[in-house]
């Protein structure tokens, strides 16, 4: 029998004229950190709500024409809607600069480049923790009243759907996004047109179409190459977010990279600031210096000096291989046609992605080397990378190399839950989101009340337990599960009674986070769980890369620990981990779990939203529990040496989580006083709000950016720029000069040495360098002075400048001079050294030059 063919029709309600700003609501991300305003949707439909996925456009093209008709009518319903007008017209209607964006100039615009942004699980174009950040910081930036706009690309999948059968194996399917269910519409051109560009790949050009997403007070513009005048390798460019092969990778790149530069070129826009967060979009940097070459006649080097003085590198990658990049017969086959415009030969070009190890062209070095300022993401990854990043300034020693740290944050808005709103506002008043900063304004959360703390975190827990009943329910009848063993598995997580200590551990499975640590010694761990007086229960959630089968095998194992019989419901997986459910973990549990392998968790951040809601954190100090945990905020595992094996390692530390669970956190959270719960345990919770809110959120890291990267960079921008790029052009003949020469710059001390003197006595050094051409105000001379120690050398360290004395040795050496009164008495340790020096440089060492006596 013939099958006929079946159609699709589309029905839209009309929204009634009264509620006709719903559809505006639904087209500013800001619903994604404003819930009232999802509130409102949900409210018209709770089941539609949830079955779109909580997307407030998919949602209004699909709702009962009759039940907005009702709503209209509703007083309840009309009172909560223009509640959340009048909220989200007050947050759009003052445009006055909050925060420090006043520091920067007219006319200024910051220009933040990602692969990735996760704002809300409606939009999904994101895979983890670095699309998270990256939509945490457009959201700030929005909060700042930042001149901010983000760039990125439209994929039609996002990271995949994940489910788990019931060995444990990950299913991984990918559904394509509806462009009309999204928060987005097309860019426009100035005359009122759709706005499209184009890049060069090898023997074609590829049509990109622009489009934009509002999230509160900025711009989000996306690129998108699903065109039918692309081939349909083409379209599928920006398909799949980190889609593909490297052949995909490096186009999706280009795309982010040259397109993103162009893109807005086509949009008038004209940013002051380049951010690259993370090396995807490195190649902004080639685009922008051939555009000064093409446009404007400059050489290569003023090009670059010009473009790298006002752009800032993000690194979130702790280890050397996770580095992007690509050999060299790709990037001849993508970039040769580029050669000519930048007057550059073939290996000149490749040598901007060089490093010392690899004939390969790495994305980070390209990006370091065209940037001036470059950070990693906590203090302890800030060193990591000064060291793996060190051999671009290979003279310099690692701690003083031009590679800083502006540590993560999180969105507090987004990620605190409404029942902490009101108790904040209730208990420190309505300027609490205004003083996010202000550490000792929040020292006032231990005033709130231990009972009523107490009944918010319960609150809380309640809400996830019953999210993750569900999950596992539904999980459970998929893989053909009985009623009988539902149960079994449910026993510990019932809302009706949240006082079984409940431990999460949800992030992306790696094999250096060790998920599995925990279970290197069952027979402790049954010991610690199954005690009938003081029972525990840990949650997993997260997802493993389709290609990562170790992070897979991780999946497994935890189902397969999770079956034996002793511990049935104290171990359970839940799949499909997202943003909903991470929201709801990280509020709901009593203690979040990170046990990665130090050095390698760069930052970490969902650590920081579960310390924000009044969870414990129980972590290795790595990442920002490094620079967080204060020995009263939480418990730390404190990572052994690095010189013993990763195997030696985890065994010692999972003996110290064990110790922890046991000995601290299992007696604590059932060290029940008269009121039913523990006072000790509130105690901790409560500090570890007071202690995290105000560091590590978003609004304190984008306004450190600010002042560290933004200003000096918008500064610098204009310094390099004036008078036809004269300064450009100085700088860049001065560092030609330096290289040049360098080789041929040697110190030598002239005076005698003494090695005593009486305190309050003076000191002349005098040193004679060779400069090989260089003149002494092309260079500093400088004398490191401190207290001599055992452990570090040079203590209190003190700078001593030598002044040129106009003279020179018999060897053509001239002669720089330091006299100096020590203020220090002890066994002093001094060194001396010479570097090049420009008043213009934006780092004393970016050339990455030292000399040392």
């Amino acid at each position: 029998m013939e099958k006929s063919t079946s159609y699709v029709l589309q029905v839209r309600p009309k929204v009634p004229a009264r509620l006709a700003r719903l559809e505006e609501l639904a087209n500013n991300l800001w619903y994604s950190w404003d819930r009232p305003t999802r509130a409102l949707f949900a409210r018209l439909h709770p089941g539609l709500w949830k079955a779109t996925g909580q997307s407030p456009k998919a949602f209004l093209k699909r709702v009962d024409e009759q039940r907005l008709a009702d709503a209209a009518e509703d007083q309840v319903f009309i009172a909560n809607f223009n509640r959340v007008l009048a909220d989200y017209d007050t947050y759009h209607a003052y445009r006055q600069p909050a925060g420090g964006s006043n520091w920067l100039h007219n006319g200024d615009l910051v220009a933040y480049f990602c692969a990735e942004f996760g704002f809300h699980e409606s939009f999904p174009i994101y895979s983890g923790g670095l699309g998270i950040l990256a939509g945490d910081h457009c959201k700030a930036a929005s909060d700042l009243r930042l001149p901010f706009i983000g760039v990125g690309l439209l994929y039609r999948q996002g990271y995949f759907h994940q489910t788990i059968d019931g060995d444990g194996n990950q299913i991984a399917t990918n559904s394509d996004s509806h462009f009309e269910d999204l928060p987005i519409i097309p860019a426009k051109r100035a005359d009122g047109s759709e706005a499209y560009t184009v890049v060069d790949l090898p023997g074609r050009k590829l049509n990109l179409k622009i489009w934009q997403a509002k999230v509160g007070h900025i711009t989000l513009y996306l690129l998108d190459t699903d065109l039918e005048s692309n081939s349909p390798h083409d379209r599928d460019i920006t398909h799949r977010l980190y889609g593909g092969d490297k052949v995909m990778r490096i186009e999706q790149e280009i795309v982010l990279g040259i397109g993103g530069v162009r893109a807005l070129q086509e949009l008038g826009l004209k940013p002051t600031v380049w951010h690259i967060n993370e090396g995807h979009a490195a190649f902004l940097v080639v685009e922008r210096i051939r555009q000064k070459i093409v446009n404007e006649g400059l050489d290569f080097d003023s090009s670059l000096e010009c473009v790298a003085v006002n752009t800032i590198f993000t690194t979130h990658t702790p280890v050397p291989a996770g580095h992007d990049h690509f050999n060299e017969g790709m990037v001849q086959a993508y970039f040769e046609h580029y050669y000519p415009e930048l007057k550059l030969s073939r290996d000149e070009f490749l040598a901007l992605g060089r490093t010392k190890d690899s004939p390969d062209f790495n994305m980070t070095a390209l990006a370091l080397r065209g940037t001036r300022f470059h950070n990693g993401v906590s203090r302890i990854h800030g060193d990591v990378s000064a060291n793996i990043c060190g051999d671009m300034w290979p003279e310099i020693e690692h701690k003083e190399n031009p590679m800083t740290y502006v540590t993560n944050g999180v969105h507090a808005p987004t990620f605190l839950a409404t029942e902490w709103i009101e108790v904040l506002e209730r208990h420190l008043g309505l300027e609490w989101s205004v003083r996010m900063n202000d550490v000792e304004f929040w020292e006032d959360v231990e005033r709130i009340p231990d009972h009523l703390f107490w009944s918010v975190r319960q609150s809380l827990k309640a809400k996830m337990l019953n999210m993750v009943r569900e999950r596992i329910s539904a999980q459970h009848f998929r893989n053909h599960g009985s009623e009988a063993h539902l149960d079994r598995l449910l026993k510990y997580v019932n809302p009706e009674n949240p006082n079984i200590l409940t431990i999460g551990f949800a992030r992306r499975f790696a094999t250096y986070k060790r998920a599995t640590m925990l279970f290197g010694d069952l027979d402790w761990l049954r010991e610690i769980l199954n005690d009938p007086e003081r029972p525990a229960v840990f949650i997993f959630a997260g997802k493993a890369h389709p290609a990562d089968i170790p992070g897979q095998d991780l999946i497994r194992r935890i189902t397969q620990i999770s079956k034996m019989p002793e511990f049935i419901g104290k171990i359970l997986l839940v799949e499909g981990y997202d943003l909903a459910l991470s929201r709801k973990l990280v509020s709901g549990v009593d203690v979040w779990l990170n046990n990665p392998l130090y050095p390698l968790e760069a930052s970490g951040t969902s650590g920081m939203k579960a310390g924000i809601n009044g969870t414990i954190n129980l972590s290795v100090l790595d990442g920002w529990w490094g620079e967080s945990y204060d020995g009263k905020n939480g418990w730390a595992i404190k990572p052994l040496s690095e010189s013993l094996s990763e195997e030696a390692r985890t065994r010692e530390e999972m003996r110290t989580l064990y110790e922890l669970l046991q000995d601290q956190v299992v007696p604590l959270y059932y060290e029940h006083s008269k009121m039913g719960f523990s006072q000790g345990w509130v105690k901790m919770a409560k500090h570890s709000m007071a202690s995290i809110m105000p560091r590590f959120n978003s609004k304190r890291m984008v306004g450190e950016y600010l002042a560290k990267c933004y200003l000096p960079a918008s500064q610098q921008h204009r310094l390099f720029k004036q008078n036809q790029y004269e300064n450009s052009h100085a700088v860049a003949e001065w560092k030609a000069r330096v290289r040049h020469a360098w080789t041929g710059v040697t110190l030598r001390r002239l005076d005698s040495e003494r090695n005593e003197i009486n305190y309050g006595e003076g000191l002349r050094f005098e040193v004679g360098i060779k400069l090989n051409g260089l003149k002494p105000g092309d260079v500093v001379v400088e004398m490191l002075l401190g207290l001599q120690t055992k452990r570090e050398r040079l203590q209190q360290l003190r700078r001593y400048r030598f002044e040129s004395t106009g003279t020179t040795t018999d060897a053509g050496e001239d002669v720089f001079a330091l006299e100096i009164v020590p203020e220090q008495c002890g066994k002093l340790e001094y060194r001396i050294r010479a570097y090049p020096y420009h008043e213009l440089q934006t780092h004393p060492f970016e050339l990455g030059m030292m000399r040392w006596l």
